[in-house]
């Protein structure tokens, strides 16, 4: 079986870093950030006529007719590129909420307990129910609930989504304070209505929390490129501080962590398995952050000021690793299967 990517899936790779690398390049990232610039509509906009939300949908729909791993390709880029915005839920919303798909509507995404990233800016919102932990078959045949109970007779799904009235919610929540300055967060309550449930519910967190992971692994390969090239630059005692064994210790470990988060979420694109979604996460999020605080180790000083782009991929990074699928939740699902 052949895992590399097809002639395809590398130009759908290369469009996409293009059309990020022109609209979104490190100066308008930079000036959005001094602006406070959240989601750029002409941009989104932008990205709809692209087909990146409707990558997925199928062609007789208006879509592009693709699946998960050429997402996954998509939201990689993003990861490297910082860009802002509710991006995954939008890309999930494509179809069942009007707009989504060609980038007119925003869809933000409400995870009960979690703040709301993006509420201010957003057209829709998409809430996901809470996690249940689907039926199990014991050996004698029979399905067991939680801790080996009978399962509930609405158990199904082990989560749902649906789409509420964001003007509602918005109207009662108040913004809190995000440590990212790319992604204004919101405190709010878990709404009253029920709103329309979305066909596929069930995977949507799922589905969700590998696009996030494939946000880290590209911020985890840009953080490597970033390290690499300032020890290569950078000289101390006439030598570049890339040659001392300490520095390719740490530039070196960045790698191995970006390269194995890569073949975890690939697969898990592949394959679509929960567990292994859930350990894919568990790998990007660590390779995000870690690497992002040893590209700041290499960077000395200089990764702690403002005008470095470093500390804005560990904000993110560590803002992402609690988004879609947490760390400890992630655990349950790995612990679960091993059962």
């Amino acid at each position: 079986m052949d895992f590399q990517l097809s002639d395809d899936q590398r130009a759908l790779r290369a469009g996409v870093r293009e059309l990020l690398a022109g609209r979104f390049g490190r100066d308008r990232m930079r000036a959005a950030l001094d602006d406070g610039t959240g989601v750029d509509r002409a941009l989104w906009r932008e990205l709809g006529e692209a087909g990146f939300f409707a990558l997925r949908l199928p062609e007789a729909e208006g879509g592009v007719g693709l699946g998960l791993p050429e997402s996954v390709l998509l939201f990689e880029e993003v990861g490297r590129s910082l860009l802002p915005g509710p991006l995954i839920a939008t890309h999930l919303a494509a179809g069942p909420v009007k707009g989504a798909a060609q980038g007119a509507t925003v869809v933000a995404v409400l995870d009960p307990g979690q703040p709301v990233a993006h509420l201010g800016e957003a057209d829709a919102l998409l809430v996901l129910g809470r996690v249940r932990e689907a039926p199990r078959a014991t050996p004698s045949g029979r399905t067991t609930g939680r801790h080996g109970h009978d399962p509930d007779p609405g158990d199904g799904p082990r989560a749902s989504a649906a789409s509420v009235d964001v003007t509602r919610v918005r109207d009662d929540a108040a913004p809190v304070r995000s440590i990212d300055p790319f992604t204004p967060l919101w405190r709010a309550e878990d709404p009253e209505e029920t709103g329309e449930l979305l066909p596929g519910g069930g995977r949507l967190r799922e589905e969700g929390a590998l696009l996030a992971a494939a946000e880290q692994l590209g911020s985890a390969a840009r953080t490597t490129e970033m390290a690499v090239q300032h020890a290569g630059g950078r000289e101390q005692f006439g030598s570049p501080i890339g040659s001392f064994q300490a520095v390719k210790h740490l530039c070196a470990g960045m790698l191995v962590r970006a390269e194995l988060a890569r073949c975890a979420v690939y697969a898990a694109a592949v394959t679509a398995d929960p567990v292994e979604i859930a350990g894919a996460k568990l790998l990007a999020d660590d390779a995000a952050v870690r690497n992002a605080r040893d590209c700041l180790q290499v960077h000395g000083g200089m990764g702690f000021t403002w005008e470095a782009d470093v500390h804005l991929h560990l904000k993110r990074a560590w803002l992402r690793s609690g988004q879609w699928l947490t760390a400890a939740a992630a655990e349950e699902v790995l612990a679960g299967d091993l059962c």
